[in-house]
């Protein structure tokens, strides 16, 4: 499970983590100052801000030739790029500046930040025990020619899953983002898995955009989705050659968070690529 879904509402399961750690944070703070204390409300919010700007620039410092070209990048935070530790440093220095400067915030704001901090970080390394324990769904999907394929077909090297649509922005915005890495990793497998739209609609918007890609794939009922937990598109999944998951991201893909992505797989070797067992059409304007 990758989103929490409530109706047409999906938001990724580590978003959730944060906020939940925030709001815990909060209430066990305002719980011991009833005690004897300020209350760290407000205080605890400015942190989370400055923290997660933190965890920002540490990402934008580590993945600097990837922004260097298109400053305008680093205030798009919809790529998802942050680093946790950069965010956590500060976060702590800035929150014993605090208790330093205002003795009666000591005590609620060192419970507060000590109980949210430890909800995050157990709920997120247990989240990624999950998700490396999950192996590559048993799933049928249709070519570009109405055949018949098996996802396991594409197990045996290191393989990216790629869940997107037409009609849905950000899936639009990262295509060149992965047709270039497709073009620049031949030692990875990726595979673009199209969620419920007709193969015409598809291959209009390819050839429209000039988007050349390999290996894009129909899935009319969005059991793929289902299956890895996400309603939310786009989501990028990472699997080991030997078919677990390694890692996933919700949203869209910039050229510095695929990157990072992609730090999950070991050293390129074109040795390894993945080979469907059969060879599949393409589309009119993909490459084969």
């Amino acid at each position: 499970m990758l989103t929490f879904t409530l109706g047409t509402f999906a938001i990724a399961l580590n978003h959730l983590l944060l906020i939940s750690a925030l709001a815990l944070a909060t209430f066990v703070g305002w719980r011991v100052a009833k005690r004897g204390g300020e209350n760290p409300e407000s205080v605890l919010f400015s942190l989370f801000l400055l923290g997660m700007l933190a965890a920002r620039v540490g990402f934008v410092i580590a993945y600097w030739a990837h922004y260097r070209n298109d400053p305008w990048q680093i205030i798009d935070l919809r790529d998802g790029g942050f680093l946790a530790w950069p965010g956590v440093l500060v976060l702590l220095l800035a929150a014993l500046y605090r208790g330093w400067r205002r003795p009666g915030l000591r005590r609620p704001l060192g419970f507060g930040v000590v109980s949210g901090l430890a909800f995050w970080l157990l709920a997120t390394f247990s989240l990624s025990l999950y998700e490396q324990g999950t192996r590559l769904p048993q799933i049928t999907l249709r070519n570009a020619a109405g055949q018949t394929v098996q996802l396991s077909d594409y197990q045996g090297g290191p393989l990216v899953i790629n869940l997107w649509a037409t009609w849905c922005p950000p899936c639009r915005r990262e295509m060149p983002v992965l047709e270039n890495a497709q073009q620049q990793r031949p030692d990875l497998t990726f595979l673009f898995v199209n969620q419920a739209e007709s193969m015409q609609s598809v291959s209009t918007f390819l050839e429209t955009q000039g988007l050349s890609l390999t290996n894009v794939l129909f899935d009319g009922s969005g059991r793929l989705s289902h299956a890895v937990g996400s309603m939310a598109l786009p989501t990028t999944l990472f699997y080991s050659p030997d078919g677990h998951l390694l890692g996933s991201h919700l949203g869209e893909l910039s050229e510095a968070s695929l990157a990072r992505a992609l730090e999950n797989f070991d050293t390129p070797n074109p040795a390894t690529s993945a080979t469907p067992s059969r060879k599949l059409p393409c589309l009119a304007s993909a490459t084969c």
